[in-house]
């Protein structure tokens, strides 16, 4: 009778084993899947500028938005994650990634190697970007100038460090589904709503996230702790955002100032030297679809304890 236990538990283990290696299996696009293209390449600037890509990849402590050598600590709860070097330097950047690789990256979350990137790398809005998008940004990177080196290791602790795992984080936050308009809305709102969904990622920072590090769907973009460990992200909903107006909205973007005079902080910094460089329509059209979000009232803000006062 043991001996029946012990084979019926096996056996179930391997089965349990097999449909998480099948569930966690890299998702890739086939270079057959992407027919013969002409780059734009000012739509792939435009992109560049919409994703913040400079945000997280630019050489920390220098100015040039150009030199994508990485190297920026990006905390989280489950450990510091390391932006690497995206430029097209052939050895420690993307110089000799195919087209394929890059949108592989980029719409499925998957190294040229056939590894799961973590979920630090914002794919999960990325996923709903235009493949034309995808490809002309491609294009654009590869103009800019290669950097030597290579940024260091994430220093992830067991077990989030073990890459397979985030296959089944990516089979409970990651819909693979793309963006799709609404008919009842101007087109000028539309661009709005996919720059905001995808490549802006808006969400990815302004929102909650459960214990698993995803999104809490019915709190989005309601903000929440900073999930780089210190201070508070806004609710840009009406809730957060109700003496703003769309013109407010666009000319923070641009500018970093808000309608009370005050200024940009922290990581926005980074974001609104992004934004300020997309054109006045693009800004326009964010700053539309982000007042007309449902107010959503987020998770509480902590109370700041006075000085001199225990709890």
């Amino acid at each position: 009778m043991l001996r029946r236990i012990l084979l019926l538990a096996a056996l179930a283990g391997l089965i349990g084993f097999g449909v998480f290696w099948w569930l966690t299996i890299p998702a890739t696009v086939a270079a057959s899947a992407l027919p013969a293209y002409q780059p734009n390449l000012a739509n792939g600037l435009t992109t560049f500028n919409a994703g913040g890509c400079s945000s997280c990849h630019a050489v920390p402590k220098q100015d040039d938005r150009t030199r994508l050598g990485g190297g920026l600590a990006i905390p989280s709860p489950f450990g510091t994650f390391y932006a690497p070097n995206i430029s097209p330097d052939p050895n420690d950047g993307i110089g000799r990634w195919s087209e394929a690789d890059f949108v592989t990256a980029i719409m499925k979350g998957t190294s040229p190697s056939g590894a799961h990137y973590f979920p630090a790398f914002p794919y999960t809005s990325y996923q709903h970007a235009r493949l034309n998008d995808v490809r002309d940004l491609f294009a654009y990177l590869k103009t800019l100038p290669p950097v030597a080196g290579k940024a260091r290791d994430h220093d992830v602790p067991f077990p989030f460090n073990i890459r397979r795992n985030v296959g089944v984080w990516k089979f409970l936050f990651m819909d693979g589904k793309p963006f799709v308009a609404d008919a009842s809305r101007s087109a000028h709102w539309y661009r709005g709503a996919y720059l905001v969904n995808s490549f802006g990622h808006c969400a990815e920072c302004h929102s909650p996230r459960n214990f698993l590090g995803g999104i809490i769907s019915s709190q989005r973009f309601a903000g929440g702790p900073n999930p780089e460990g210190e201070g508070w992200v806004p609710n840009i909903t009406p809730r957060g955002l109700s003496d703003w107006s769309v013109k407010d909205v666009a000319y923070f973007l641009d500018s970093g100032q808000t309608p009370d005079g005050d200024s940009a902080g922290g990581s926005m910094v980074r974001v609104i030297r992004n934004t300020s460089q997309l054109s006045p329509t693009d800004r326009d059209a964010i700053a539309e679809y982000i007042k007309s979000l449902p107010p959503v009232e987020g998770p509480p803000k902590p109370v700041k304890k006075e000085k001199g006062k225990e709890s």
